[in-house]
């Protein structure tokens, strides 16, 4: 038995021989797939989790569709309707197979599509995963502990501001992409006996002793977990990269292999990733930097350093932008997620349909999403504007931000969040309707108005917490004063070039935003009227239009739309 599989067709590289594919972790359940509810962090392994399967299997055969919906949940977990709905739309963001049918479910459908018991019960047991603790020191992160129990911010949590916290804690030292691949995987290797327990069947052995055995339909649910494949490469099936299944007829069930089998070839090609990794990190500390590569540490970058990198396999980072207008489209994509990390009074355009997005560390900026068809997180962010159309968003540890947004579901804020406000979406161009389209996004439902909040602790948080904060519930975001709001302009850098056919915001505004729209269009109106019809002399009327020059540069400079007209006078 190899260590690691080969691909049937040689590399695309200029060499002849064959490049090995390592296995890797799906880093969407870890960074996506979370959910503050300390009642689903079974620290136990299967002693808890056993049950609730049988639980889950027993009410999935009362089902025409052998799946559970989210009453079915909430009776097995003894958790609340709206908690277990919760977990049925997390879960629909992060399974890895798009034919699931609760990937294509529309919202109303959600519960009647219901979720697989078994993609439901790994989306269960990752509950436990403790995020990796920022780099103190070059060791790979492959020998942290995934349940690390101290912290130097034990009690001094609140009295900092996010972006202070997260500066404070060694910013310098952010984990970098490769890193927590690595933290992923040990997890994974540590967990991997428990898993494979919760997906494998009871049979009886020679001498009426029972063994365990892996069915192939099982076998292929750890692809929510795990995939074989490389940079730029097809990601392999599970099927055919294990030795087990791959000469199966396809025309005769596949006979059931003994799940002891299973875990120890995953465990040897976890550890042939985990020792390639550290090899590459080896390389890489013992080389030049390279900007372009997908595992760039998030570094705290200067005023004029700009970092975006591109990976097929990783999501693209955009870094360190400050005191600029940045533009990402489509086209600039090669992956379908993004990153956007530590940038700072500026303005980030990322017109593109994606899958995922990332917003962390950013402060006094205005940050638009294109159309994110999984989901968004914003995270350790200051004073901070976001305007999204998004399947769901979760909000994380930020303060005095404001969030504009098209979503089918309801906001998620979790953690030490501080006068945060939502509105309902202000903006378009000209190819959103078709991004939305492209990615799942439905324009007639927007719960931009119904967030709901979760603990201030998160228990995957691998920051330690001030003592007696764990059942308080996180501060909640206040509506915007439809009196605030206001339409966001992006400028048409492409003019009539442009092939799309979006011409006006595809959310439908509130009654109460469109009625102060309108008001204030229309007190402008009548400004105007009055301007026009006061008799001034020449010398007052060139008084007053100084005057009205000089307060609308000031209002530029003062709220950074300086830079927007920048852009627009550029273009």
């Amino acid at each position: 038995m190899t260590d690691c599989i080969e691909p049937s067709t040689p590399s695309t590289s200029s060499t002849s021989t064959r490049e090995a594919v390592y296995i890797h972790p799906r880093r969407e359940p870890f960074e996506h797939g979370l959910i503050p509810i300390p009642k689903l962090i079974f620290t136990d392994g299967t002693q808890t989790l056993a049950p609730i399967k049988d639980k889950l299997v027993q009410l999935s055969t009362q089902s025409p569709t052998d799946r559970v919906d989210s009453l079915a949940i909430s009776e097995a977990l003894q958790i609340s309707p709206d908690h277990a709905r919760l977990i049925v739309d997390t879960l629909a963001s992060v399974l890895h197979s798009d034919s699931d049918p609760l990937v294509s479910a529309k919202s109303s459908e959600i519960d009647s599509v219901g979720a697989d018991v078994y993609d439901l019960i790994l989306f269960l047991y990752v509950q436990s995963y403790k995020r990796l603790l920022p780099r103190t020191h070059k060791d790979s992160a492959a020998v942290a502990d995934v349940w690390p129990s101290t912290s130097a911010f034990d009690g001094i949590l609140s009295t900092l501001s996010p972006l202070q916290l997260v500066r404070s804690n060694s910013r310098r030292f952010m984990p970098s992409q490769v890193d927590e691949e690595a933290h992923q995987l040990s997890y994974l290797q540590k967990h991997l006996g428990n898993i494979l327990f919760l997906l494998s069947d009871s049979v009886e052995g020679e001498g009426e002793e029972e063994s365990l055995v892996l069915t192939i339909e099982k076998f292929e649910h750890l692809e929510f977990l795990i995939y074989f494949g490389e940079k730029g490469s097809e990601r392999i099936p599970l099927t055919q990269a294990a030795p087990f299944f791959a000469n199966s007829d396809p025309d005769m069930p596949a006979v059931p292999v003994p799940a002891a089998q299973v875990h120890d070839w995953l465990l040897q090609n976890i550890a042939s990733a985990l020792e390639h990794i550290s090899e590459r990190v080896s390389v890489k500390e013992n080389g030049p930097p390279s900007v372009s590569d997908q595992d760039v540490l998030m570094t705290d970058a200067g005023a004029s350093s700009i970092k975006a990198s591109t990976n097929a396999r990783g999501p693209s980072f955009i870094e360190g932008i400050s005191k600029s207008s940045y533009l990402k489209q489509a086209s600039d994509f090669i992956g379908s997620s993004v990153k956007v990390v530590n940038c700072h009074d500026s303005v980030i355009y990322i017109l593109a349909p994606l899958r995922y997005a990332t917003i962390y560390g950013c402060s006094d900026a205005t940050i638009v999403l294109g159309a994110v068809g999984k989901a968004v997180r914003v995270e350790h962010c200051e004073r901070v504007h976001v305007i999204m159309a998004a399947k769901r968003i979760c909000i994380v540890n930020c303060r005095e931000c404001v969030f504009y947004l098209g979503v089918n579901q309801r906001p998620l804020i979790v953690g030490d969040n501080h006068k945060l406000q939502v509105a309902p979406y202000n903006t378009f161009y000209s190819q959103l309707e078709e991004h939305m389209a492209e990615v799942g996004i439905e324009a007639t439902i927007n719960r931009w108005d119904e967030p709901v909040s979760l603990g201030v602790v998160d228990p995957h948080d691998s920051l330690s917490h001030p003592a007696g904060v764990s059942d308080v519930q996180a501060e909640s975001a206040a509506l915007l004063d439809p009196d605030q709001f206001t339409n966001f302009l992006i400028p048409n850098w492409f003019g009539g070039e442009s092939s799309g056919s979006t011409e006006v915001n595809p959310f439908r505004l509130p009654d109460v935003y469109m009625a102060s729209q309108q008001r204030n269009h229309n007190n402008l109106g009548e400004i105007k009227q009055i301007l026009r019809e006061t008799q001034l002399e020449e010398s007052r009327k060139r008084e007053l239009s100084s005057a009205l020059h000089l307060y609308f540069k000031d209002w530029l400079y003062a709220s950074g739309n300086v830079r927007q007209l920048y852009c627009l006078q550029g273009d």
